[in-house]
């Protein structure tokens, strides 16, 4: 892949154009002290926050999450995180003049995420400017989630671009499987919830951004391939 065209783009959500660790956080520290553990720190909720629910009831238990049935404190955090859920919540820096640019390019976006359906939906009601958003695919939209890749092929279907024209973003390795496994170019938002752990330069990406606004000339420039 020398040269792709950029006729549409998916993003995934959460660390990608929303910076949502600190509701997170707080939500999980709600399950946490409500079962007599320790709180997490706002810069743990940071690191962990790409891996949902669980990354971060298992930066809070530590040694002790392999041995913990955490279903009750998964259904705690939820709740807790659909009743505030958008208290802290801010689009990263670039992300309304990319999504105005890109609707000046005629270049339609969407979101694909593993955050479910309803808490996705909900949360973007909060957050107008992704107003313009012409897909939302959850986590539990279909009966498989990202790194698999029918996700993404049905957000490229409901925004009506082939998916070998689609540049996807994502701040998880497994954003970056799941493109490459569409057939699209995949990119890593390297603004977002990457621990050292995660070791993103390994990750089969097309290509690195550091900021929105590196994303925001990426595109323009294989817009006009």
């Amino acid at each position: 892949m020398t040269n792709p065209l950029c006729n549409g783009v998916l993003f995934d959500l959460d660390g990608t154009l929303l910076d949502t660790a600190l509701d997170l956080g707080a939500a999980a520290n709600h399950a946490l002290t409500q079962f007599g553990y320790p709180p997490i720190t706002d810069e743990q909720a940071s690191l962990y926050a790409s891996h949902g629910s669980r990354g971060l009831l298992k930066a809070g238990l530590g040694d002790n999450f392999e041995h913990t049935d955490i279903a009750p404190m998964k259904a705690a955090l939820l709740a807790q995180y659909d009743n505030e859920i958008s208290v802290f919540t801010q689009p990263y820096p670039g992300v309304s003049s990319l999504l105005e640019n890109l609707k000046r390019w005629q270049i339609p976006w969407g979101i694909v995420t593993n955050k479910p359906f309803a808490l996705a939906e909900k949360l973007l009601k909060h957050q107008p400017a992704l107003s313009d958003c012409q897909c939302l695919i959850g986590g539990d939209t279909l009966a498989v989630a990202k790194p698999h890749p029918q996700p993404l092929q049905l957000g490229a279907t409901q925004i009506q671009r082939s998916c070998e024209s689609i540049f996807y973003i994502g701040d998880a390795e497994r954003d970056v499987v799941a493109a490459n496994n569409a057939a699209m170019t995949s990119v890593a938002a390297l603004w977002g919830y990457i621990s050292e752990a995660d070791n993103e330069q390994s990750w089969p990406a097309h290509f690195r951004c550091k900021d929105l606004k590196d994303l925001e000339q990426l595109i323009d420039s294989h817009r006009r391939s």
